[in-house]
């Protein structure tokens, strides 16, 4: 039993499925493609049956209007071939758009846009006779002859119930003028490819959705893997954790070094704490020496208290200078007046002159 860490068990992560598809390894049904494609014809060419046989007509018209009066010698051969090549590429343009536009259109809707020059780069793992070996012998490949025996049987008993329903009419069709006789074959043939069809697109579809939880299933992840990505990605966590437990002491030591030396700290009262420190002999506006939310404010104010700081409440200028000045900076100007009014009550306290 594979241990716990090593079984794929975890959902690709977003960088895996990046990684695949650069590689060009996308979900996606070539089945689905084809069938989806082959709908698309058949249905054009139920539309188009009507314009088609009298573009058909005109052609054939043509052809046997002029070959005698050309003559079957080389010197016309050109001409015929030309008339003939035209009339032909122009029945079939739509047809040809219409499959080369379906079959684009099916493949951008499953996997997007896909540039992986990897796939076209030389490998010599491909020619080497053991891999081929193995890819023919392998469990994909059973499943792939499993489903195709799967979809011959089913689609060959669908036609067969379609054409057996249509044998008493074209039995008939020796009997008939030639345009009912086309129209008859022509239906015949129709029926048959729109069923087949059909359950070829359903068998796609199926196809389709074993197709995307196998390309996720082969990039399921184990734990371990898992672990190696997201320290690729974010850091490794124990470095991140260590980092942010330093910065935390760092700060600590400043705010116990720097708080017994403050001339005020203003509070929010519970969730900002803010250090002041201003010596008129040596600073031109007071200064930020420390600062802290939460946990860091508290410890703050504790320290204030314990070294006889004086705690001003003032919600304001505790938010602004929280948020808008660093630690070591002077505060603003739009902050003079405010912090100079709250200085002078602290002085007047002490009995000191501002």
């Amino acid at each position: 039993m594979a241990h716990p860490a090593q079984s794929k068990t975890e959902a690709p992560t977003p960088r895996r499925l990046q990684e695949a598809r650069r590689r060009g390894q996308v979900p996606k049904s070539r089945d689905f493609t084809a069938a989806t494609v082959l709908l698309a014809a058949v249905l054009l060419a139920y539309l188009l049956r009507g314009p088609a046989l009298a573009a058909w007509e005109r052609q054939f018209t043509w052809y046997f209007t002029h070959c005698f009066f050309f003559g079957l010698v080389p010197e016309h051969l050109p001409r015929v071939l030309y008339e003939v090549g035209k009339g032909a590429l122009w029945m079939s343009l739509p047809f040809f758009l219409l499959l080369v536009g379906t079959a684009a259109a099916v493949n951008l809707a499953q996997s997007g846009f896909v540039f992986a020059p990897e796939v076209i780069r030389p490998n010599l793992e491909r020619l080497n006779p053991l891999n081929g070996f193995a890819r023919i012998f392998s469990l994909r490949t059973l499943v792939e002859l499993a489903k195709s025996l799967i979809k011959i049987a089913v689609v060959g008993a669908v036609s067969y119930a379609v054409v057996k329903a249509h044998v008493g009419k074209l039995l008939l069709v020796f009997q008939a003028a030639p345009q009912a006789a086309f129209q008859a074959v022509s239906g015949a043939v129709l029926a048959v490819m729109l069923a087949a069809g059909g359950a070829f697109w359903a068998l796609s579809l199926l196809d389709l959705l074993y197709q995307r939880w196998e390309y996720f299933r082969n990039l399921r992840m184990t734990r371990q893997e898992l672990k190696d990505e997201l320290k690729q990605t974010e850091g490794d966590p124990l470095v991140k954790s260590w980092q942010r437990r330093r910065q935390r002491q760092i700060l600590l030591n400043r705010i116990r070094q720097e708080v017994p030396r403050a001339t005020v700290v203003i509070t929010n009262p519970v969730h900002l704490a803010v250090a002041l420190r201003y010596d008129e002999a040596t600073m031109s506006a007071p200064q930020v020496t420390a600062k802290g939310a939460g946990d860091l404010a508290r410890h703050i104010q504790e320290l204030a208290a314990r070294h006889n700081v004086p705690v001003v409440y003032n919600p304001e200028v505790a938010r602004f200078l929280y948020y808008k000045v660093e630690i070591g900076q002077e505060i603003p100007p739009e902050l003079y007046q405010a912090v100079a009014q709250i200085l002078a009550v602290i002085y007047r306290l002490k009995g000191k002159a501002v």
